[in-house]
């Protein structure tokens, strides 16, 4: 199988590509429009900042790139941020694939810190990538709020969007590749979608 991760200026792409190998798939990591418009699947993961993120892809044409792309797509953490339509972080517009803008998290008590960090749970699951009641790891200051494309919800201060979903664009706020035996399992079943 030909799975492609999308490389630009974000972190965490490594533990991605060993949650990829630990499946027996060995990713080409690419900024290359050819390469990832011929893949079979495409990750776009990463941590990081959306500005700086946006202006990499856009300094490559890799966001005209993406917004085209037909096989599966899976975005995850500042990849899912990013295939929306506007981040907070930064005030930048981004690729606009899901209809929602991306929000800081606001404290409303004194035990809401930000960023979220830790295990959190699944629920309200609209898509058969996620099961309902998975526990799954989060790290972020921002998050995508209920929408139309929310395919599975989880609660921090408020109830947001944990995954997404739009034809053939997937994305997750948490780390499946940081989410043990959940998290690959929602890897294989994306890698195993027709």
């Amino acid at each position: 199988m030909n799975v492609a991760i999308v490389k630009y200026n974000a972190g965490n792409i490594f533990s991605v590509v060993n949650a990829l190998k630990r499946l027996g798939i060995e990713p080409r990591l690419t900024d290359d429009a050819e390469e990832l418009m011929s893949a079979d699947k495409v990750l776009f993961p990463g941590q990081g900042e959306a500005r700086g993120a946006m202006e990499y892809l856009r300094a490559r044409g890799l966001d005209r790139v993406i917004r085209h792309l037909r096989q599966p797509v899976l975005g995850i953490c500042v990849g899912q941020q990013l295939l929306c339509r506007h981040s907070d972080e930064g005030d930048v517009d981004c690729l606009g694939i899901f209809d929602a803008d991306v929000k800081r998290f606001r404290p409303e008590r004194h035990e809401d810190k930000v960023p979220c960090m830790g295990w959190n749970r699944l629920y309200d699951v609209k898509n058969a990538l996620f099961e309902e009641g998975s526990y799954v790891y989060f790290v972020h200051s921002y998050y995508v709020p209920l929408c139309e494309h929310t395919a599975a919800t989880a609660n921090y201060i408020l109830p947001y969007s944990a995954a997404l979903h739009r034809d053939n664009f997937f994305a997750t706020q948490f780390h499946p590749e940081k989410s043990g035996k959940a998290g690959e399992e929602i890897i294989r079943r994306f890698l195993e979608m027709k």
